[in-house]
């Protein structure tokens, strides 16, 4: 079993990396502190896409893009709202990326 950082460590290391990347974030929702999952928005020029946290097909962790398509702020809100419902200890953080790429690397599915 590999380690795991804390959740929150994590947050604020993304965040930390979208300012010295001009990509400024916040944090929408706070979630557990030590093993919350972390969904990341990243609001573009088109629109707003949506990363979660997954792994790959060896086990390794990676990001998941699960919207096809940039979403509009209503679909972005009622998908983050389920996903909240499902898992109360989600952290749901947002980046300003122009070019709809995050701040911090990692595989994208």
């Amino acid at each position: 079993m590999e380690p795991r950082i804390k959740a929150g460590l994590w947050v604020q290391m993304a965040l930390r990396l979208g300012t010295s990347d001009n990509k400024p974030g916040m944090v929408l929702h706070k979630g557990d502190a030590d093993a919350g999952g972390v969904l990341v928005l990243l609001r573009s020029r088109v629109g707003i896409s949506i990363l979660s946290q997954t792994r790959d097909s060896e086990g390794r962790p990676a990001w998941l893009r699960t919207n096809p398509a940039p979403l509009d702020q209503a679909s972005a809100d009622a998908y983050v709202e389920r996903q909240r419902r499902q898992d109360p200890d989600l952290w749901v953080i947002e980046f300003d990326a122009a070019d709809g790429l995050p701040p911090f690397e990692g595989k994208i599915l």
